[in-house]
């Protein structure tokens, strides 16, 4: 538009002024010299190539290939409707534009829950998505329910490592080539190894409780491999994981957790845009097996931003545009959320009850606590679990707590955020020894972040974090026995009947509440339940349970004995500190900074050239023109 607004107002003036001429000429019967024609027009080919000139700069930048990526929105459906009108504004500068997704899409608050995904789905579906992989959140309504989601999916999942055992193939596709005008670039989805425990493990075996199915955690580098080499055989240009490993909380797989050693063990990878962390990385240069430069990039999690990748020329970069800096939004999603919105927000927003107090799953610089010390937040759900079945003991893991509970109104969504999974709460009698075992598989990580942390409640005991964890596991990193001396000691069990603590017998058994995460699948490897007698399996949700303690137990109001932690683990013999490192961290965040300024220098340098050289034409083309004015006028 800028370039039509200039040729009006250079060429309509011109041609009035020529055509004036001509015609006043003709009727004193003069006639037109030819050096004036020729000046007429030298000064409107000028004109025209100032028309010209910037058009044909401009759509040289469509042929960029833009691709748009998310990962870990965890249900964060509102950011969708701008992924989607950015998509949009970038088609019309910009001939290809594509989007993916790292996954953990489907799971994450009430939306997700109410729909088991669905609502999810659907507004992908309208986003329009190139490639999809599935994150280990993707499996927590079971296999059954992903493939029925799988099937109303327009963009099928791909997926190279998860397979059923005996098989040749990956379950899903393990990779798919897309093609941008005469660009082919192909995308392999990897999966986190580690989704065999952390995510219903039941639904990965059989009736037998042998495992059907596997993530390939001892092959993983190589199945990879297989696909890169495959997809460059079919004839990919550009090659792209897009990969849910991230960076290991622990050492259970060792390097198969490190999105870093998936490169550095690989080659052929361009670029790797990566979840699972919720690590935020604009652009960083890995160097693979074969000493190549491998760009890596993740936007964080719950849409705090939105990855941008760009093709130009051969060269690629990485950016991360802040979603709540982005204001446009998509109206067609827009209709879709209130849609959905209108259907569930009867159940959601139903009060359930008041809270006196803030109930936080991180710190106030946004550091998250609960899968490493125990919070107040924790306290409350195990005592509901104690509380209302009845157990000696109520346990929920800090993997399980997804979201705070803020002073005011309770509502049933700000429930369901909290426990999102659709867990049934269920009550085993155990052994000491079992119980003993179950806490020190908990433990063995700490200080390192582990969704099985402990929250307790009518239980406390001591870790000596002197001692090195001695947890033996399975391949499967299932619990196999403790090979030295013991981390937790000093365990102690509330007496309902004395109301005081007694130590520990390890030949007495107990009861204890807990999800049926743990005390049916044997979730997060705790194998030593296998063995459990199952008192109580009725079917009572999490969020039934929540709710009916503090309905009924605290009266409707979480008040102010949630005020403080209740801290029923101690650490004793050399407490290792916060592993954050909050100088390095800040000098993190100063490089990310410089970076996006430098991306941003980046994309404005081009522009600025264009319209310097356009002006510099102009002035020309104003100069020729007065010249020509002034040379007519003489020659008259």
């Amino acid at each position: 538009m800028l370039s039509a607004f200039f040729c009006a107002s250079f060429v309509h003036p011109f041609m009035w002024y020529t055509f004036s001429i001509n015609n006043r000429q003709e009727l004193v019967g003069g006639k037109v010299n030819e050096m004036k024609k020729r000046i007429a027009a030298l000064a409107l080919c000028v004109l025209l190539m100032l028309c010209v000139f910037p058009t044909q700069m401009f759509a040289a930048q469509k042929d960029d290939i833009v691709i748009l990526y998310e990962n870990d929105v965890h249900c964060t459906v509102e950011g969708y409707s701008k992924l989607a009108a950015m998509k949009k504004e970038l088609q019309e500068t910009h001939s290809y534009v594509g989007v993916v997704s790292g996954g953990d899409f489907i799971q994450g608050n009430s939306l997700g829950i109410v729909s088991k995904g669905e609502y999810v789905v659907n507004i992908m579906n309208l986003v329009g998505y190139d490639a999809v992989t599935l994150g280990n959140h993707e499996f927590d309504f079971h296999l059954d329910r992903l493939q029925e989601l799988v099937d109303m999916m327009e963009t099928k999942p791909v997926c190279c490592n998860f397979q059923e055992i005996g098989e040749d193939t990956s379950y899903f596709d393990p990779y798919k080539i897309v093609s941008y005008g005469d660009v082919d670039i192909a995308y392999i989805g990897i999966t986190t190894p580690s989704t065999i425990s952390s995510s219903s493990p039941a639904q990965f075996k059989d009736e037998n409780g042998n495992y059907k199915y596997s993530f390939n955690p001892t092959t993983l580098y190589e199945v990879v491999q297989e696909n890169i080499d495959a997809a460059e055989a079919e004839g990919a240009d550009y090659i792209i994981a897009i990969s849910h490993i991230g960076y290991a909380e622990d050492e259970i797989y060792g390097d198969l957790e490190d999105v870093e050693d998936l490169i550095k063990n690989t080659d052929g990878l361009d670029v790797v845009l990566d979840a699972h962390s919720h690590s935020v990385i604009e652009g960083m240069e890995i160097t693979d097996k074969e000493g190549n430069e491998v760009l890596l990039s993740s936007t964080g999690t719950k849409f705090e931003n939105i990855g941008k990748l760009t093709i130009s020329n051969g060269e690629i970069k990485t950016e991360l545009i802040k979603t709540e800096d982005y204001q446009g939004t998509d109206p067609i999603v827009d209709a879709k959320l209130n849609e959905i919105n209108g259907e569930y927000a009867t159940l959601g927003e139903r009060k359930v009850a008041f809270s006196q107090v803030d109930l936080i799953t991180h710190d106030a610089d946004g550091n998250r606590l609960v899968r490493k010390q125990e919070t107040a937040l924790g306290n409350l759900c195990a005592d509901a679990f104690r509380g209302v079945m009845g157990a000696d003991i109520g346990y929920i893991n800090g993997g399980n707590l997804r979201s705070p509970i803020e002073a005011g109104d309770v509502t049933f969504n700000n429930i369901l955020d909290l426990l999102p999974f659709n867990n049934s709460v269920v009550v085993s009698e155990i052994s000491g020894q079992t119980l003993k075992d179950m806490m020190e598989m908990a433990m063995k990580t700490w200080p390192e972040e582990n969704g099985a942390f402990p929250h307790l409640s009518g239980m406390r005991f001591s870790v000596n974090t002197a001692i090195k964890s001695s947890v033996v596991l399975n391949d499967e990193e299932e619990f196999v026995s403790v090979s030295g001396q013991y981390r937790v000691y000093d365990i102690e069990i509330f007496n309902k009947e004395t109301n005081e603590y007694e130590p520990l017998d390890l030949t007495k058994t107990y009861t204890i509440a807990a999800t049926n995460y743990y005390l049916l699948e044997y979730g997060s490897g705790m194998t030593m339940l296998k063995d459990a007698k199952i008192i109580q399996n009725e079917g009572m949700l999490d969020v039934e349970a929540l709710e009916r303690y503090i309905v009924e137990a605290l009266d409707g109001t979480i008040g102010e004995e949630y005020a403080e932690v209740k801290n029923n683990i101690t650490f004793t013999e050399g407490i290792i500190e916060d592993p954050v490192d909050n100088n390095n961290q800040e000098n993190n965040d100063q490089e990310s900074q410089e970076n996006n300024n430098q991306g941003e220098n980046d994309q404005k340098q081009p522009k600025d050239t264009i319209y310097i050289v356009w002006i510099i034409v102009a002035v020309v083309g104003v100069s020729i023109l007065i010249v020509t004015v002034i040379v007519i006028k003489k020659r008259r």
